[in-house]
């Protein structure tokens, strides 16, 4: 679900941008026709891994589960499934602090080189740092 997120992501940053291009440089974008491409693109990735996150349970559940067996023995197979519930949970948070990081350390070291050493504006395409930066807020507004 991960590469998924990521694609559509990527996918629709693009699209957003360009749904909210002016047909023509003297009038103004249209801002809401970008924002129905974010929402859409945004729901295709909630459902995708909501979809994967109930693949997996099921796989976990059937591979699991024993006609023949007692209440104790399902009781230990929602246990079980619970446990990779919170270790999905957990996988999601340190992806989520990952992802914090890196953009925050990709920022700073934009911000150093462009700014600083470079004079030169913020996400300016000459400065190379910008693509690491980018990669970085993308992975976080993914992740979590």
């Amino acid at each position: 679900s991960g590469y998924i997120g990521m694609t559509v992501a990527t996918y629709s940053n693009v699209l957003t941008t360009i749904a909210c291009e002016p047909p023509s440089p003297d009038q103004p974008g249209d801002l809401n026709a970008g924002l129905r491409v974010a929402f859409k693109s945004g729901s295709v990735m909630a459902l995708s891994v909501v979809s994967s996150a109930l693949i997996g349970i099921a796989i976990l559940y059937i591979s699991f589960e024993d006609e023949d067996k007692d209440a104790d023995h399902r009781r230990e197979i929602w246990e079980q499934i619970s446990a990779f519930a919170f270790g999905g949970s957990s996988v999601a948070l340190f992806a989520r602090v990952g992802g914090g990081i890196y953009t925050k350390a990709a920022d700073v070291g934009a911000d150093l080189v462009g700014k600083v050493e470079e004079d030169l504006p913020e996400d300016s395409p000459e400065n190379p740092a910008t693509i690491a930066d980018n990669v970085g807020d993308n992975v976080g507004d993914v992740a979590g």
